[in-house]
């Protein structure tokens, strides 16, 4: 699967750029710059009953997001704090008319977008199906970008360290890691993965998955010149050959870089640990077209030593979810994510080069 994950990754983001285009048609929204473009949407001025600006929190609205769900957002300001949030990628789009900086969540790729649209909308905290698939209990809302205190071991002296890792959402005894497009769980070295207190607690270390990161940059067959012949040569019509060694020297250097040990998957093996540390269960939310990012996590899960924590460790695809929502919230996801129930097919696009369904 992991030779895939950047072939899954990639494909997902075609589908979904296309959908976005389909989707932006009158609504506010700029493309990135590049070959692969991105739509990135801008919230719709709330009016008042004059047709004026600054209107009541119900008139709001973002193309980025279920109707429902962001008219829940505006009212809830914890929720519209995720906002603040700047796109990472903010030099790669258009200048806002009104100056706006862009912010993630203005992102048509944006897992914390999709799953606000699914948890702000209402009707789906209240509904019994959805509590009891998330195993939630209790008059609890969601909190987005939860910070955990995750113990580290000792600092200098003994001082008690934490890592105050951010959680896509908290929903009582629920910690949420929600994913769209991102190609992996990220890579940390194993010399950080192995400073949290109870690592060994929770993981037999052998089992985790494991890489290597180098620790220098890659260098160039230029700066390797005595490599190279300083006589004067003929200019050959192919220079298949020079290619070929140059490749070599290439190959030679990546291998002659020192490396230091890591694990794949650290968001899992973090937020396992916040789960371990808070009494909660942990739960990934994955596209179904992501069948990467599911093995990335079973092979983290199998690693966990005990079975009552691995009967907190579950995993969900948006797919399953969907099968649970109100009517309207399904038609948003169907039409600008594709996600449907499993066993149905999305809406028709004729972007995909089909004229009335995609699978």
């Amino acid at each position: 699967m992991g030779i895939n994950a950047g072939w899954y990754a990639g494909e997902l983001r075609r589908e979904l750029a296309a959908r976005s285009r389909l989707w932006a048609r009158r609504r506010p929204h700029v493309e990135s710059y590049g070959g692969q473009p991105v739509v990135v949407f801008s919230p719709e001025v709330a009016l008042d009953e004059d047709g004026l600006g600054e209107g009541p929190p119900a008139s709001a609205r973002h193309g980025n997001f279920f109707d429902g769900s962001y008219v829940a957002m505006a009212r809830q300001p914890e929720w519209m704090r995720r906002f603040d949030k700047i796109h990472a990628q903010g030099r790669a789009l258009p200048r806002h008319e009104s100056g706006r900086r862009w912010r993630e969540l203005d992102s048509s790729m944006s897992s914390d977008a999709l799953l606000m649209n699914v948890f702000c909308a209402p009707g789906v905290v209240e509904a019994p199906s959805v509590r009891r698939a998330l195993g939630i209990e209790g008059d609890v809302q969601p909190k987005f970008g939860w910070k955990a205190r995750v113990r580290l071991l000792p600092g200098p002296k003994g001082k008690p360290r934490v890592d105050r890792t951010e959680v896509d959402m908290r929903w009582g005894g629920l910690l949420v890691e929600a994913k769209l497009t991102e190609s992996d769980f990220q890579t940390r070295a194993a010399r950080v993965v192995e400073s949290y207190r109870d690592f060994d607690a929770v993981f037999d270390r052998e089992r985790l998955p494991r890489v290597e990161l180098r620790e220098t940059r890659r260098r160039s067959a230029v700066e390797f010149a005595e490599e190279f012949t300083q006589e004067w040569e003929e200019p050959a019509s192919d220079d298949s050959v020079a290619r070929e060694f140059q490749q070599g020297l290439l190959v030679q250097a990546r291998a002659a870089e020192p490396f230091e040990p890591a694990y794949a998957g650290y968001q899992l093996i973090r937020n396992v640990l916040a789960a371990y540390a808070e009494g909660c269960s942990f739960c990934v939310l994955h596209d179904a077209r992501r069948p990467d990012l599911r093995e990335q996590w079973f092979a983290v899960m199998a690693a966990v030593k005990t079975a009552e924590m691995r009967t907190r460790c579950m995993v969900m695809t948006w797919q399953e979810l969907a099968g649970l929502l109100p009517e309207p919230l399904k038609e948003f996801l169907d039409w600008k994510y594709g996600i449907v129930t499993p066993g149905r097919v999305a809406s028709l696009s004729d972007e995909f080069g089909r004229t009335d369904q995609i699978e």
